[in-house]
């Protein structure tokens, strides 16, 4: 298989993102224009591709550095035009789990975020922190959980 230099619509409806690392997934999200993902973002295959990289999510966590960490982190990916996606991770007993849509649990930090932000974020080409400060990622909820989530997955490098 030949791998695009960077994402399209037309890209997201015939990729087998089985067949693409987590790396080669993190370059064609860093070669990926952020007005290409804004748009793919708003296409047709949107939830096909937060579901496969939420799916991802249980197999890239590490769960040596998380300890005992019991929390309930929600995402909720808004974008205009479509509907909120709601994804919830649950860190305990050094698991991670996911469900998709809104349970009835309290969560200890609730993360909203743009599509193409978590693309960025989950492939390793933005900041937390920066999507933070520059008003791109709303954080509700446990500060401390939000600044260091990152570290709890094994997160792609580009």
């Amino acid at each position: 298989m030949t791998l695009p230099t960077s994402l399209s619509q037309q890209d997201v409806d015939t990729l087998d993102f089985t067949a693409i690392s987590p790396q080669e997934f993190a370059l064609l999200v860093r070669n990926t224009p952020r007005r290409a993902l804004a748009d793919i973002a708003g296409g047709p295959s949107r939830g096909r591709l937060l579901d496969e990289v939420f799916s991802r999510m249980e197999s890239r966590f590490k769960p040596d550095t998380a300890g005992r960490l019991d929390a309930l982190v929600r995402w909720r990916i808004t974008d205009p035009g479509q509907p909120d996606a709601v994804y919830e991770t649950v860190i305990a007993d050094g698991a991670c789990t996911l469900t998709t849509g809104e349970g009835t649990r309290e969560p200890r930090l609730v993360l909203t975020l743009a599509t193409a932000e978590f693309l960025r974020l989950a492939s390793g080409n933005a900041s937390g922190v920066t999507l933070f400060m520059t008003r791109r990622l709303k954080v509700v909820g446990d500060l401390g959980l939000a600044a260091g989530l990152t570290r709890y997955f094994d997160i792609p490098k580009a």
